[in-house]
């Protein structure tokens, strides 16, 4: 078994010979990184989620008290670290004899392996999405902010973070090398004086200095020249020679680049608290900056007098135009202010969990473009000018909203994209909101019909909302859909107490999905490798489940989102959805208030097996007319009833209750009334000659409608009879037809619950 480690952090920088030792509980959860300093990191390390031992050599000193640190109650000196789910560096105050004289610094791992790459690919993407949105037409980027470093630290260390994000990457000293080793050349002419002897060829500046030039000899006699009335010349002339130069206007540009990185890191670097992570980081880009500068081939190079960006070279030319896009983003994202990346960087911590949830914002954002016609200016208004600058307007907690329009082509359909969506458990159904507390879901999708509003669709379970939740830290959730025993589920609860969110997180996307009024599903993006959907239903939704979505620029995972958004879509366009029938059904069940004088408490037939549907509000009873002993036998013993079909007075009309009717209620003049079960799906068409065969009693009328029957007892619903003329239908006829004789033979049809408030006691 492994030693557990002991590591010694030298404070002698605050006191003379001050140290603090940590021990690590559990093994390989305490490190000693040589390569910390490069990543501005502090050397010593320990992992979120454990705790750790604390001790001063000097019993004077401790560490402030606050949720991770815990002095000992009598020996002050001695204390507990639980990071908990807290990631990044770790300032401790550190205390002589109850007053602050500085801190002491960690490191706080995430349980990630990746979770170094992570961040800087994570907060390089916002920053690029950040002055993709800059430089749009309609954003105010012709404003002049400059950077203000007198600001609290925070602000600088957010501003730095997204200047490092995109300027302390691989790519970018890649094409700070590209550009050295194969930097752009021109020709420049080099003037000189050389003996006239080596020149090769005259110009005609040459020719005057034949005459002018200096330092001359003597020609001989016989020389041609004193033909033309020379008698010496000069020793030397002027020659020009061409020559190659890196001083050229783009090298120029990625000179003053590179030094106004510099300067910015600098400046920076000044305001920081000295040992800082902003100190550490800032210094360190610094020296990483100068050394390009330190090439020999900036030597050569002049200050620029214009900085000619349309240039060819830097707009197309590899190395070049990656300084150039660099450059441009440096120009704007240190004007850049965002209020919520206060919960990224308070106090010089990596908070990777919520930078996670900000990062997937914008790959929802760009998914959700590509699939759905999200409206220009909403995306450009996550972008406001302020007091302090230009604010993303992005912050947990706070309702951000997209909407557009999709059309299929045969169903136009509204889209909002929702993030950190509020339902309140105030308002009552039919309204939106959530049945019991009220419910925020990192992201939500919603679509409703094009044509209504919002408020309206809620109204009428025309709407359908899809949430998302980020969860950083769950890593395999295959394995965790999977897990059965109590054992794990007791193990789950120990976890999330010390900040491990595992079964939690599944839990709350079943909460999300029966809470919140109309919602299609609730699925879990995490930076993992396996997609995990469970239907709830047959159809792609309503269900539950999870997607991978990783930092990653070259496979993100996202793809199977984006494939399940496009199936999403699909099932919208098919009007006989099981999800459209159950939205309506729900909305036809609920859109009135129930009546007590509507309750059915009688004893009926169970509603199950071939009686599932057997609902009394929409069960349909046909009321008929039997007028003799010989007719009720024939009806009896044939299992057929018959109904005039003409425009007579006592014909059946055939609306859609009646085709539906289940049972028939015959009504005899002085007897009880009889139930028989309709068993035939709808009416057939006898012919007068075809009962007369069947000993049908003296047929009338040409043709009839004719419905199978089965014979059943009254008491099968519950009651022995009912009084017929209290329903309202028959007081409808008595108003119509005065005739007791003829009204007697009307049929028609009622609902279970209209007959049974009728019954007989």
């Amino acid at each position: 078994m492994a030693a557990l480690l002991t590591v010694e952090i030298d404070l002698s920088y605050i006191e003379t010979d001050l140290k603090l030792v940590i021990d690590e509980k559990v093994t390989s959860t305490l490190f000693d990184c040589n390569d910390a300093e490069m990543h501005g990191e502090a050397r010593f390390q320990m992992v979120e989620g454990f705790s750790y031992d604390y001790e001063f050599n000097d019993s004077r000193y401790t560490i402030a008290k606050d949720q991770i640190v815990q002095p000992h109650s009598r020996k002050k000196h001695l204390g507990t670290i639980s990071p908990n789910i807290y990631v990044g560096t770790l300032a401790l105050p550190i205390l002589k004899e109850d007053k602050e004289i500085g801190n002491a610094f960690v490191e706080v791992r995430s349980v990630k392996a990746d979770y170094r790459n992570d961040y800087r690919d994570m907060l390089e993407l916002i920053t690029e999405k950040c002055t993709d949105l800059l430089m749009q037409a309609n954003s105010p980027v012709s404003h002049n902010f400059e950077t203000d470093f007198e600001k609290d630290n925070e602000t600088l260390y957010q501003k730095f973070a997204f200047i490092q994000s995109i300027i302390a990457t691989d790519e970018f000293a890649e094409s700070v090398h590209r550009i050295v080793s194969s930097p752009v050349t021109q020709w420049k002419e080099i003037a000189e004086l050389k003996d006239i002897r080596n020149i090769r060829r005259f110009k005609n500046s040459n020719i005057k200095e034949l005459i002018t030039g200096s330092y001359r000899s003597q020609l001989p006699e016989n020389h041609y020249l004193q033909h033309y009335g020379l008698q010496n010349l000069p020793g030397k002339i002027t020659s020009v020679r061409k020559s190659d130069t890196v001083d050229t206007p783009e090298n120029r540009f990625v000179k003053f680049a590179l030094e106004s990185f510099v300067k910015f890191c600098s400046d920076i670097n000044k305001k920081a608290i000295k040992e800082s992570r902003l100190w550490q980081e800032s210094d360190s880009l610094e020296k990483e900056l100068e050394s390009f500068l330190h090439h020999s081939v900036f030597k050569e190079i002049s200050r620029p007098e214009t900085l000619k960006l349309n240039s060819p070279v830097l707009q197309r030319k590899e190395g070049y135009r990656e300084v150039l896009r660099v450059w441009l983003m440096f120009d704007l994202a240190a004007k850049l202010v965002w209020k919520g990346g206060d919960d990224v960087y308070r106090s010089g911590k990596k908070d990777i969990a919520t930078l996670y949830e900000y990062w997937l914002f914008f790959k929802l954002l760009d998914l959700f473009k590509s699939v759905f016609d999200i409206e220009p200016k909403e995306i450009s208004e996550l972008i406001k000018e302020t007091a302090d600058g230009l604010n993303l307007q992005l912050k947990q907690g706070t309702h951000t909203a997209l909407k557009g329009v999709f059309n299929t082509g045969t169903r136009k359909l509204n889209i909002r994209f929702n993030y950190n969506r509020s339902f309140s458990g105030q308002k009552d159904y039919p309204h939106s909101g959530s049945w019991t507390t009220t419910m925020r879901p990192d992201y939500t999708l919603s679509f409703w019909l094009y044509g209504i509003t919002e408020e309206e669709a809620e109204i009428q379970e025309l709407i359908v909302h899809i949430h998302f939740d980020a969860k950083y830290k769950i890593a395999n959730l295959t394995d965790l859909l999977n897990k059965e025993s109590i054992e794990d589920i007791d193990t789950e609860k120990e976890n999330n107490r010390k900040g491990i969110y595992k079964n939690a997180d599944i839990l709350k996307m079943h909460a999300y999905k029966d809470a919140i009024r109309r919602t299609g599903g609730a699925y879990v993006l995490y930076p993992g490798d396996t997609s995990v959907k469970k239907k709830g239903f047959h159809e792609i939704i309503p269900g539950l489940g999870a997607f991978p979505v990783r930092p990653s620029k070259t496979d993100d995972g996202i793809t199977e989102l984006k494939n399940f958004i496009l199936e999403v879509i699909n099932h919208f366009i098919n009007r006989a959805s099981q999800r459209e029938k159950i939205a309506y059904r729900t909305f036809d069940v609920y859109k009135d208030k129930p009546q007590r004088e509507n309750e059915v408490n009688e004893t009926l037939p169970e509603t199950y097996g071939d009686n599932r549907s057997l609902i009394p509000d929409d069960t349909f009873v046909l009321v008929g007319y039997c007028k003799s002993e010989k007719h009720y036998n024939w009806y009896r013993d044939n299992g057929i009833y018959n109904f005039r079909m003409n425009d007579s007075t006592g014909s059946l009309i055939l609306d859609e209750n009646t085709v539906k009717a289940k049972y028939l209620v015959l009504r005899r003049i002085g007897q009880a009334i009889d139930v028989f079960r309709i068993m035939s799906k709808g009416p057939k068409v006898f012919s007068k000659n075809k009962l007369a065969s069947m000993g049908y009693p003296k047929p009338g009328e040409s043709e009839y409608l004719v419905i199978e029957i089965e014979k059943t007892a009254t008491n099968e619903l519950g009651v022995s009879g009912w009084d017929y003329k209290k329903l309202v239908k028959y007081k409808h006829l008595e108003g119509v037809e005065k005739n007791p004789y003829i009204l007697a033979g009307i049929p028609f049809t009622v609902t279970l619950t209209e007959l049974m408030k009728t019954k007989i006691k």
